[in-house]
């Protein structure tokens, strides 16, 4: 827009009895000009586009190795990292599906971080607990379901002794923005989502059609989204760490929320292989009690990454 204004003042022309007059319009011209640029930097959209939004760009995968935990027998949990970033959090109001818990907002992800690239499976379950409460079974591969939050939090405090990590559940706002990975779209796939990408229910129509397998399938059977993190979509919930509030994103803090400091039910997230493709969308929220447990359940772990190790160089990703 600036070259276009010089180009115009500088070719205004006249007598010289109205070249003040002319310099003046064009001075008036370019203050224009300069105010309705500015007036649409401050328009909403404009405010709250995150940095790589405004400029095109997605957050780039990190560069950091897979982090691997051994969790003994023989058993290893392996860890993508993720990239400290800004994203779109939540569904815009034309998405399909979108529900009223979930209005769209940027986040920050102000520290890296790294999240299972699958779901837990029932032999780390099992290397690390005493019992498996899962009601699919026959294949170690297979993601632990019927989990309730109380046990998925054991799991994770547990392998953090063993392994003297911090593991926990991840935020819901770190699961969002790892199942993005970069993207603005229903899924990580793109706006729909079919069997070939995710183990869910298709009969709602909502989706392409293709087999409804009605129950889950070992982890990694369907392709990764761009981060190298599978099953994001589909095959078992998974918990979050957070408390479950429907009007939280309202007044969430925009740098690294993590949910509300009490409430009644814990976040779930990715739908399930019982759950049709509305939800098991990027944006969608659900909610169980900490105590529930069904056979959709399971659940991803997250380790966190220490503030003066997310500053240094790439180091991180040495078995344990």
């Amino acid at each position: 827009m600036v070259p276009l204004i010089a180009h115009a003042t500088h070719n205004i022309v006249l007598p010289c009895c109205k070249r003040r007059l002319c310099r003046c319009a064009g001075i008036a011209c370019v203050a224009f000009f300069c105010l309705a640029a500015a007036t649409l930097a401050q328009t909403p959209e404009a405010q709250q586009s995150p940095p790589s939004a405004r400029h095109g760009k997605q957050p780039a995968p990190s560069t950091r190795p897979p982090l691997r935990l051994s969790l003994g027998k023989g058993v290893v949990l392996e860890l993508v990292p993720i990239p400290a970033g800004w994203f779109w959090m939540g569904a815009p109001p034309d998405e399909a599906g979108r529900d009223e818990d979930a209005p769209r907002h940027r986040v920050r992800i102000s520290r890296p971080f790294y999240l299972g690239r699958y779901e837990v499976t029932q032999a780390q379950w099992l290397a690390v607990m005493d019992r498996l409460p899962s009601f699919f079974t026959g294949d170690a591969s297979l993601p632990v379901d019927s989990v309730r939050w109380e046990q998925a939090h054991e799991f994770c405090r547990r392998v953090s002794q063993q392994t003297g990590r911090t593991v926990r559940l991840p935020t819901e706002a770190q699961w969002e923005y790892a199942c993005r990975a970069g993207t603005t779209t229903a899924f990580s796939f793109g706006p729909r989502l079919t069997p070939r990408d995710a183990n869910f229910d298709w009969t709602d129509g909502g989706a392409d059609g293709g087999v409804t397998l009605e129950r889950t399938t070992p982890v990694g059977t369907f392709r990764p989204n761009a981060w190298g993190l599978y099953d994001m979509h589909g095959n078992v919930k998974e918990w979050c760490l957070d408390w479950y509030g429907r009007d939280y994103y309202r007044h969430s803090p925009s740098v690294d929320p993590r949910g509300p400091a009490r409430g009644s039910q814990h976040v779930l997230r990715g739908g399930s292989w019982d759950d049709y493709a509305r939800r098991c969308r990027s944006a969608y929220r659900g909610g169980h009690r900490p105590g529930d447990r069904d056979h959709t359940l399971g659940f991803r772990v997250c380790v966190e990454i220490p503030a003066e190790a997310a500053t240094a160089s790439a180091t991180e990703g040495t078995a344990r």
